[in-house]
């Protein structure tokens, strides 16, 4: 297995070149990762507008990890393609803005199971 040049092409980090299914599965897990910010925000956002005192405040972080799992499920298929042709071409992968947005789903979600317990005590 052969890297491509990392730092003739601006920067980045090289990505490996050679056979195998490493895009797929990586694809599999970005998708697994969108789905359940999106399904378990949506469904964490309904329990706290439900369960929560006050005017449904709790719900506001889980509607944000939601969408940015919605991001995210949208991206993949692009994220896959950049991918495959920097893997292709030796060109270094920039992924740093769909990393940046599943730590904020994640911390939206953090955020949110916080807010629900202090408005439920």
């Amino acid at each position: 297995m052969t890297t491509g040049p990392g730092e003739e092409h601006g920067g980045g980090y090289d990505v490996p070149v050679g056979p195998g299914l490493h895009s797929e599965r990586t694809l599999l897990a970005w998708i697994r990762t969108a789905a359940l910010l999106g399904a378990g925000g949506i469904g964490a956002a309904g329990v706290a507008a439900r369960l929560s005192s006050g005017d449904g405040l709790a719900a506001v972080p889980f509607v944000l990890a939601s969408l940015c799992g919605a991001v995210l499920l949208a991206r993949s298929r692009l994220r896959y393609r950049r991918v495959e042709r920097a893997g292709r071409e030796g060109l270094p992968l920039d992924d740093r803005a769909d990393a940046v947005l599943a730590w904020l789903g994640v911390l939206a979600v953090a955020a949110g199971s916080l807010v629900f317990v202090l408005t439920t005590v």
